[in-house]
């Protein structure tokens, strides 16, 4: 591999917590360094990988793969939501449903 030598400033206080840091990590600050600019760098990548693949995607295209997916096909054994999240499933759909109760009937009385 080859290394490169890059002079780099950075404030005090940045400084001291990057020595902090490094030394919880048990790593040296150069590593630190370079494994935090690696996870930026790959950060930024993906992001604009998505975006690219954003640019081009077939909404309509998905959304017809979407609404054709499982129809036809029975559900298979494991495909069943366990019974402790059926409950809080049902206890945030009424949760939601109240909301949008009270939003509807906040929106009637502006109106009325």
């Amino acid at each position: 591999m080859r290394r490169s030598n890059f002079a780099l400033r950075l404030q005090p206080s940045l400084l001291e917590e990057l020595r902090k840091t490094a030394e919880l990590e048990g790593v040296a600050v150069n590593q630190l360094i370079n494994v935090a600019v690696a996870e930026k760098v790959s950060a930024l990548r993906t992001e604009e990988y998505f975006r690219e693949r954003g640019r081009r995607a077939n909404r309509a295209e998905t959304l017809r793969i979407l609404d054709r997916a499982g129809k036809g096909n029975a559900p298979m054994p494991g495909d069943e939501i366990p019974p402790e999240l059926k409950r809080s499933r049902r206890k945030a759909a009424k949760g939601a449903d109240s909301a949008a109760s009270q939003r509807q009937t906040k929106k009637a009385a502006r109106r009325g």
